[in-house]
């Protein structure tokens, strides 16, 4: 199976995405290669290039690139900063993420309400017009503390249950979701599938019936059960389905090789219609109409 993150780009990178070349996601004293890792797979799925570490415990580009296969254009990215003043000097917008509970009183928001308005400065930012916008996330074991909160501009909270226990690659990919849905993801239409056929028209279903009634005869499945029930049934459950004609001819073919299968194995006599040599087990043979 392909990684989401080796699916191939489309080429096609939008106003949307543009915007997100002004967003920088910083990480504060991360202590583990693999949070490291997977906050930069998450990146890379939702079109974030842009990383900066403060003060990692550990950092070695050649085994995150091996965790995070296919992201060596985000790692080769990567800076490394002494201190959260460095690594937000030059920033213009700061938004901090954590999950506890503060006594001071500070603007907060959630990921899907503030996405737009982090785009919107990011634009600015990919135009060289402010400095980048930064998403803060603290350490694994401690989030972020009070101090780093006060060089936010914002708090943003991602909701849970009450076991509010998301890691920190968690974090990010929620947060990068949101943003590549405001981007374009919503956007973005689903694969055309390989085949395509029109909608199957009433003579191709009523033959699909038809057959169909003939393999459950075939199989004695009617037996005491009312065949003219069963098969109203049946016709609702393909309805709902709404199959193509080629799902609809697949279905049918299903139905002729039944029958076909029960003769050959002696269970039917060479000739003739199912239903008339099931008599004997239950229900009489429907009249023709």
């Amino acid at each position: 199976m392909t990684d989401l993150d080796e699916a191939p780009d489309d080429g096609q990178g939008g106003a949307g995405r543009a915007a997100l070349e002004g967003i920088v996601v910083v990480l504060w004293q991360t202590q583990d290669y693999v949070n490291i890792a997977g906050t930069i797979r998450a990146m890379k799925n939702f079109g974030l290039s842009r990383i900066r570490l403060i003060q990692p415990e550990l950092w070695d580009p050649y085994r995150i690139e091996g965790i995070a296969h296919g992201t060596q254009d985000v790692v080769a990215r990567a800076e490394i900063h002494d201190s959260l003043e460095s690594a937000l000097g030059d920033c213009s917008y700061v938004v901090g993420m954590t999950a506890r509970p503060r006594r001071a009183k500070r603007a907060v928001a959630r990921p899907r309400a503030i996405a737009p308005e982090l785009l919107a400065r990011g634009a600015a930012a990919a135009a060289g017009e402010t400095g980048p916008v930064a998403l803060l996330f603290g350490r694994e074991d401690h989030g972020l503390s009070n101090e780093a909160l006060d060089l936010c501009h914002r708090t943003c909270i991602i909701p849970t249950s009450h076991h509010a226990s998301l890691n920190l690659a968690q974090a990010v990919l929620v947060m990068a979701y949101e943003m590549w849905m405001a981007a374009e993801g919503a956007d973005l239409e689903f694969r055309p599938p390989r085949r395509d056929a029109p909608p199957a028209d009433i003579a191709m279903l009523e033959r699909l019936f038809q057959d169909s009634e003939r393999a459950l005869w075939a199989v004695d499945f009617f037996k005491s059960r009312q065949t003219e029930s069963v098969m109203r049934t049946f016709r609702e459950l393909v309805r709902r389905a709404d199959p193509d004609q080629r799902e609809a001819g697949f279905l049918r073919a299903m139905a002729i090789e039944v029958v076909k299968y029960v003769r050959r194995v002696g269970g039917l006599p060479p000739e003739g219609e199912p239903r008339d040599f099931r008599t004997g087990l239950g229900e009489g043979p429907p009249t023709e109409t």
